[in-house]
């Protein structure tokens, strides 16, 4: 069975932006909606470390 490396640089670049995404929606006047951001946080985060 040949073992193949999976290439995560997409998530991490998709997990950075969604970060940058994060905050962005924090600090303006619709702050409330913030965690509405969280799941993509956390979606691209384990995809990144290869968990999904």
């Amino acid at each position: 069975m040949e073992s193949t490396k999976k290439n995560t640089a997409l998530y991490w670049i998709l997990f950075l932006l969604s970060v940058v995404a994060f905050f962005v929606v924090l600090k303006s006047p619709i702050g409330a909606y913030c965690s509405m951001v969280l799941p993509f946080n956390c979606t691209f985060f384990a995809k990144a470390l290869d968990l999904l």
